[in-house]
C-alpha cells in the first residue's frame, strides 16, 4: 500500500459511508459514550433513523455503521484453514487511478476485487460522508450508477438528520464543535473472497474504525471498534462498483493495557497520519 490522501477528505473533516443494493440495509452508528464510560450501542428504537433501504456506511465505527441486508452473506465452503500464501500480501502494487478522490482502475481478477472492496470500506468510513458534496462524490465513484442514483437520496437523509447528528455530537450541518475534531476512519485489516466470477464477486472486509469528537472537554471521546463488511461487487465500466454491502461485529482483539491518548494526542495523531491505498 501506498501513502495517500484521506478519502473524503482530510480528517479534520466530517464523515463515514456504507452500502445497498438490492436487499434493505439497515446502518447502525456507535452510541455515544460520556466521558469515563465505555461506547454503548444504540438502542434497536432509535435505528430507525438510520434505516435506508440498502445504503449506506460502512461502518461508522463508529463506524460503527452495523449495516444488515435482507440478503444473507454467502458462507465460505470450507472452514478449512487458508494456505499461508493465501493470506500473504500478494505484492502487487496499488492502483494510480483515481474517481472523486477514490482510488480507481482495479483488476478484473480476485485480488483486484479484494483490492477495491478495501478502499470502498475506506471511503464509506470516511469523515466525508458527513459532507454533502464529499457525500455525493463517494457515491457516484463507490456505487454502481443506478444503485448511486437510488442511494443518494436516502444517504443524504441519514447523515442529515438533526437527532443523529445530535446524537454524535456534531451540528445540522454535521461540522463538531469549536475546538474539537470530529474523526471518522476506517483500517482494514484483511480481505477475504467469498465468491468470484469475472463480473461479480463477494468480498469480507476486516477492519478497525476509529470514531468520535478529540478535543479538550469531548463528550463522545474516539473510540475504536472492529467489523467484518461483506460487499456485492458488479464489474461495470472497466472497474470494480459496489452494488450491495452487509456489516457485522467483529472479530475484535483482547485490548492491551496502554495508557489511553489524550485528547490532544489524538487529535494530532489523526490529523498529522495520512490515509492510504489498500492492496492485497
Amino acid at each position: 500500500m501506498s501513502n495517500d490522501d484521506q478519502y473524503g477528505g482530510g480528517a479534520g473533516g466530517s464523515g463515514y459511508g456504507e452500502i445497498g443494493g438490492t436487499g434493505q440495509t439497515r446502518t447502525r452508528l456507535p452510541e455515544p459514550a460520556s466521558d469515563g464510560a465505555p461506547p454503548r450501542r444504540t438502542p434497536r428504537a432509535s435505528r430507525g433513523l438510520v434505516t435506508v433501504v440498502g445504503v449506506v456506511v460502512l461502518l461508522i465505527a463508529a463506524i460503527a455503521f452495523a449495516n444488515q441486508s435482507g440478503d444473507t452473506p454467502t458462507t465460505p465452503a470450507s472452514n478449512t484453514p487458508p494456505t499461508p500464501a493465501s493470506t500473504a500480501a500478494t505484492g502487487t502494487r496499488p492502483v494510480d487511478g483515481k474517481n472523486g478522490g477514490i482510488p480507481s482502475g482495479f483488476a478484473q481478477t480476485e485480488q483486484g476485487a479484494q483490492s477495491a472492496a478495501a478502499n470502498f470500506a475506506v471511503a464509506l468510513g470516511s469523515d466525508g460522508m458527513f459532507d454533502s458534496a464529499r457525500r455525493k462524490a463517494i457515491v457516484q465513484a463507490v456505487y454502481v450508477p443506478n444503485v448511486a442514483a437510488a442511494r443518494q437520496g436516502d444517504l443524504d437523509r441519514v447523515y442529515t438528520d438533526g437527532q443523529f447528528l445530535s446524537r454524535i455530537g456534531l451540528d445540522a450541518t454535521g461540522k463538531a464543535p469549536k475546538g474539537l475534531q470530529f474523526i471518522s476512519r476506517t483500517s482494514p485489516v484483511g480481505t477475504k473472497v467469498e465468491k468470484f466470477s469475472p463480473d461479480t464477486a463477494t468480498v469480507s472486509v476486516w477492519h478497525s474504525t476509529l470514531f468520535g469528537l478529540a478535543g479538550e472537554g469531548s463528550k463522545n471521546p474516539v473510540a475504536e471498534s472492529w467489523y467484518t463488511n461483506t460487499f456485492e461487487l458488479r464489474w461495470v465500466n472497466g472497474d470494480w462498483r459496489v452494488a450491495d454491502f452487509t456489516q457485522k461485529d467483529g472479530p475484535a482483539p483482547v485490548g492491551r493495557d496502554q495508557r489511553a491518548a489524550s485528547a490532544e494526542e489524538m487529535a494530532a495523531a489523526v490529523s498529522q497520519f495520512g490515509g492510504l491505498t489498500y492492496a492485497r
